[in-house]
């Protein structure tokens, strides 16, 4: 067995665009999305997978607000909509990945795990939300859907549109750890964290630690990496819509990056290179992880895993 990879499949990798949302076109491109997946764990890597929600937590907020809306059915809370994603996605993740091992004749089992993470319930990002999720409007029906719901805040996302933005806050505790560790050890390639795990916070009674959820999402990101921190993973794997990271990005004097060092990724993010809400969480999540022990994080394209592996392609930060 090689080294343990921990992979982060971005949610915008699953719904590609505002007309790919439906199941069966989600179907259709996580098909293809479990090919260079599989081609790793054939390559002899030990494999833990984590994917993104943001879209499809949209979608679910947006059904839940039309069938209260018409039907007066009762609202769903965001963290159910949370922990409805990510068994739902997780569900199609496994499958599709469990089909393509087997046409392969490949032995391992693929679990997905319904996994809760801790967050503190006074962070910042409770008073300010910053995380985006669901599709991407234009101004125009940014404007109209603000006034509809005034409560709603949004955020304009790497030049492609406007997104609904949500609390966001920072990953402390992997509740199902312990499972997640078991399974690891006896061979499975497991599903974990989906959307950056179902948010709940902690109160205690009599004595008790009981959990609570709570209306956020944890960026998948930051939750992949501190994933990947406790589980001692060897490498830390995000897939993104580029190749390779970029400076200047969208300028004349734009510049892929290959292999670079904490140092120098600190540089440009302190220059301002890298987005809120879009690349900077995958360079603070990889820096953490290089810092922490990891032995290399690597940025790239969903389609890329096994040559990035091979020092071919992506963005490798190391220490």
């Amino acid at each position: 067995m090689k080294e343990t990879v921990v992979v982060a499949i971005g949610g915008n990798s699953i719904i590609t665009d505002n007309d790919s949302q439906s199941i069966s076109h989600q179907l259709s491109a996580i098909k293809l999305m479990v090919k260079p997946i599989a081609d790793i764990i054939e390559e002899g890597y030990n494999v833990v997978l984590t994917h993104g929600n943001g879209p499809q937590v949209g979608l679910e907020l947006q059904r839940s607000e039309i069938a209260n809306q018409h039907n007066q059915v009762p609202l769903m809370p965001l963290v159910n909509c949370v922990a409805n994603t990510q068994g739902g996605i997780g569900y199609l993740i496994q499958q599709c990945l469990q089909n393509e091992l087997r046409s392969r004749k490949v032995q391992r089992n693929v679990v997905t795990v319904l996994t809760q993470v801790e967050v503190d319930s006074a962070d910042p990002s409770f008073k300010k939300p910053s995380k985006p999720i669901g599709s991407f409007f234009s101004l125009e029906e940014k404007n109209t859907l603000q006034q509809e719901n005034p409560t709603w805040s949004f955020v304009e996302d790497s030049g492609r549109g406007y997104r609904r933005v949500v609390p966001s806050p920072t990953p402390m505790n992997i509740v199902e750890l312990n499972t997640i560790m078991q399974l690891i050890e006896n061979q499975n390639v497991v599903i974990a964290i989906g959307g950056g795990g179902i948010p709940v916070v902690s109160t205690i009674e009599n004595e008790v630690s009981l959990l609570s959820g709570v209306d956020a999402v944890i960026d998948k990101d930051l939750s992949t990496e501190l994933l990947a921190r406790t589980l001692n993973a060897d490498i830390l794997l995000i897939t993104t819509g580029v190749e390779n990271v970029a400076v200047n990005f969208g300028k004349p004097t734009q510049k892929s990056l290959g292999e670079v060092t904490v140092n120098e990724i600190e540089e440009y993010k302190k220059e301002g290179h890298f987005p809120a809400g879009s690349m900077l969480p995958k360079i603070d999540a990889a820096l953490s992880f290089v810092r922490s022990g990891g032995q290399r994080a690597i940025i790239t394209l969903p389609e890329k895993l096994l040559p990035a592996l091979r020092n071919e392609t992506g963005t490798h930060i190391i220490s």
